[in-house]
């Protein structure tokens, strides 16, 4: 299966990302916590150049704690800031400025030194759809002046939103690059919820996010789906989880029900805190392209 999903507005937002970017003095970039690599939108690098940003890995509760603290390591080593936040607890989220402030300190005191008033900290939010913007803005401001919805494409326009004293925010559309050159990134988005269920085929979703789990937290699916063991047939670990649900249409296990509520307990964290990549996939993926 083949996935894809660029809508009309997000080419317009890519256009407006990149008119407004001289507006603003630095970037929060969004990414899931889940999924730190995969949620990074390619043409950010491009669009926003050499402007200084802070990577905020959100919903960092959903996701595997020791798998994003390897995460955070690897953007220091490259010289990025991360953080993990949990916008929907308001968890980290005063780090934000504060790691703002060190990362245009430099910048703040030439206009300093130039006779410029001190001012807000202007910053762009920019991320792929459903990474949680609206929800990080509302708990940043203080009030529900965002949209919001569990589900990507919420936020279609652009809106400067003040935070305090130190902070203006500018937030912008969730951006998804026009094509997925890995087809392994699209299925962790999908997984995710970062791509509209509707146009999905939710049994190679459910395939995929069993097929990674039953190798990286066999423990977690033996227990949530009532297993003796992960069944290395993905066919059979389907009649198994059917059978143990009671999902059958005669003598039939309903798979398409299987799918669904996989794809529902992942999502709603009944297996607990999952991530579905790790620094050491890419390094492992490095090694491979450069030999």
């Amino acid at each position: 299966m083949t996935i894809q999903w660029f809508p009309g507005h997000m080419a317009k937002a890519r256009r407006e990302v990149t008119e407004k970017l001289k507006l603003v003095d630095i970037i929060f970039e969004l990414v899931d916590a889940r999924i730190p690599h995969s949620s990074r939108n390619p043409m950010i690098d491009e669009i926003i150049q050499h402007k200084p940003r802070v990577v905020l890995l959100n919903k960092a509760d959903m996701a595997d704690k020791e798998i994003t603290a390897e995460w955070i390591r690897y953007f220091k080593e490259r010289d990025i800031t991360a953080l993990a936040i949990n916008s929907q607890a308001g968890t980290g989220l005063k780090q934000i400025v504060t790691e703002a402030k060190k990362l245009l300190n430099e910048k703040f005191e030439r206009l300093k030194a130039k006779g410029v008033k001190p001012r807000a900290i202007r910053a762009m939010i920019v991320g792929i759809p459903n990474a949680g913007k609206s929800t990080l803005i509302n708990r940043l401001h203080g009030k529900n002046i965002a949209k919001t919805g569990n589900m990507p494409g919420v936020t279609k326009s652009q809106q400067w939103i003040k935070v305090g004293n130190e902070l203006e925010l500018l937030d912008t559309p969730g951006i998804l690059w026009p094509k997925f050159e890995d087809q392994e990134v699209g299925y962790k988005l999908a997984v995710t919820g970062a791509i509209k269920d509707a146009i999905l085929n939710m049994d190679d979703i459910a395939v995929y996010a069993l097929r990674y789990l039953g190798t990286r937290y066999p423990s977690r699916v033996k227990e949530r789906f009532h297993l003796d063991e992960v069944p290395e047939d993905i066919v059979e670990m389907f009649d198994k989880i059917g059978l143990s649900r009671g999902f059958k249409q005669g003598n039939e296990i309903d798979y398409d029900k299987v799918a669904e509520t996989v794809i529902r307990e992942i999502r709603g964290e009944k297996l607990g805190p999952l991530s579905f990549e790790r620094p050491s996939d890419l390094e492992k993926l490095e090694i491979e392209l450069n030999n």
